[in-house]
């Protein structure tokens, strides 16, 4: 008997604001992306996102603006280069409100808010969602983001020491401050909530000094899932400590299997499973009927594009003004304090202004796709079986159709291989991705802070 096909887990990637990615496409007759602020917006693409059986939308988000670029914001303003940008939050219910199984990873930065009230945010959608909430843990790189609450940015690895205890202090909250039977609802009896089954938490670290209840009863997860996607060293520790599933960028099927096998690695030494951890990479694609369709609709799409908008954005994670330099100078790529695995994988290549700007023609960073169903197909199955990822989050190039081409065209591709699922299964975002219940299981870290009575799950 042959065993079946690994499924592709799928994420629509987008963001609360009109630029995300592949940048300039705002300007495109057919996109929608400028009504990002209204909910019409997102639950049209909630419910179209569940008719194609997408495992959940990943929202990206970033606190500050990309100011390197020419030392201001002049192309970010103009080209909406992730400017202005709205809460990932608040949107999140309205789509639960239409949907029942499409799960939501917020991004939000561990510097923005304290843990005590974060906690409640996280507990509440939750809540709301039915357990449908995941977590992008991101511990942010924009000097303007600090600058804005009168702060200065911390080094790099000091920003995922931070995060180390931040989540500690979540884990205390959520899993160690309320028993499962701690609501009882009892009306006769006039006990809602049973006293002796809630306790305060008390920490003390070398950033953060906690002490309180969790204000939150149980959510079907307790902990959201969690996502991360720091590249470096220190952030595949991280990783391994804590994420469920990893996004990572890789130009080629061997980097990305290199990439998965070093984060699943991290894993094992932190006392899990490989398996523990459901890796994507971000790709686009533009599907057509046939391939001539395809390429003709990419076409269409680059006389929209804008490169220089996606070097405003480049600039920002790796924190070199690329305006200063000619377009075949070479560029001094050093190791600085923003994204340093796009400086170094910039670095490797010894890119050039022009090879940037070249390879930024959809203003985007990651593989296009561009084809037939078969062939878009074909290639998604390569990244999984060669590059050994987990799945995709699937960038917009033009909204809606970026996503609505994939599911009618590609998606029963997909289907047809066994490669895809044909339905969802049960449960919350974390049940449908590991099959192993709602909760964290028993040996990741935050078994530790669970109160020693209460069962964990295996």
């Amino acid at each position: 008997m042959t065993s079946p096909r690994k499924q592709i887990r799928l994420n629509a990637f987008n963001m609360n604001c009109v630029g995300h990615i592949n940048h300039g496409l705002w300007t495109h007759p057919r996109d929608r992306s400028g009504e990002y602020n209204t909910l019409r917006y997102w639950t049209d693409q909630a419910k179209l996102l569940e008719r194609g059986l997408f495992d959940g939308l990943f929202i990206a988000d970033i606190l500050g603006v990309y100011d390197i670029y020419g030392g201001g914001i002049d192309v970010t303003a103009r080209e909406a280069v992730q400017l202005p940008v709205n809460d990932p939050t608040l949107i999140v219910p309205a789509m639960a409100a239409v949907t029942e199984h499409l799960g939501f990873g917020i991004t939000l930065n561990v510097f923005a808010e304290a843990p005590y009230t974060f906690a409640r945010r996280i507990s509440t959608l939750d809540h709301l969602t039915g357990g449908r909430v995941g977590w992008n843990i991101v511990t942010g790189y924009l000097e303007s983001a600090h600058r804005g609450r009168g702060e200065a940015l911390p080094a790099h690895d000091r920003r995922y020491d931070y995060a180390d205890e931040y989540l500690e202090v979540l884990y205390k909250l959520w899993e160690g401050s309320w028993d499962d039977d701690a609501v009882r609802r009892d009306r006769e009896a006039r006990v809602f909530s049973d006293p002796d089954k809630i306790r305060s938490i008390s920490h003390r670290g070398e950033f953060l000094a906690v002490d309180g209840y969790h204000l939150c009863e149980p959510s079907p997860q307790r902990t959201p899932v969690l996502y991360q996607a720091g590249a470096s060293g220190r952030g595949r520790a991280f990783a391994g400590r804590h994420a469920e599933c990893v996004f990572i960028s890789a130009r080629d099927k061997p980097s990305a299997r290199e990439a998965v096998r070093a984060i699943r690695a991290e894993a094992v030494a932190a006392g899990r499973d490989p398996q523990d951890v459901k890796v994507f990479i971000g790709i686009a694609a533009i599907p057509g009927r046939t391939r001539a369709e395809a390429e003709d609709k990419r076409d269409q799409y680059l006389r929209y594009a804008s490169a220089e908008a996606g070097l405003a954005h480049f600039s920002a994670s790796t924190g070199i003004d690329f305006a200063r330099y000619g377009l075949d100078e070479a560029i001094p790529y050093a190791p600085g304090n923003a994204i340093q695995s796009a400086t170094a994988a910039a670095a490797k290549r010894g890119l050039t202004k022009r090879d940037l700007l070249a390879e930024m023609g959809l203003g985007g960073r990651y593989a296009v796709l561009t084809g037939d169903a078969t062939s878009i197909a074909d290639e998604l199955q390569s990244w999984v079986e060669e590059g050994e990822v987990d799945g995709f989050n699937l960038s917009r190039i033009v909204v809606p159709e970026s996503f609505s081409d994939f599911i009618d065209l590609v998606i029963p591709a997909l289907q047809d291989r066994g490669l895809y699922k044909t339905a969802y299964a049960p449960g919350s975002l974390r049940g449908k991705l590991f099959g192993e219940g709602n909760r964290l299981p028993a040996r990741h870290a935050a078994n530790a802070f669970r109160h020693a009575d209460r069962p964990v799950p295996a």
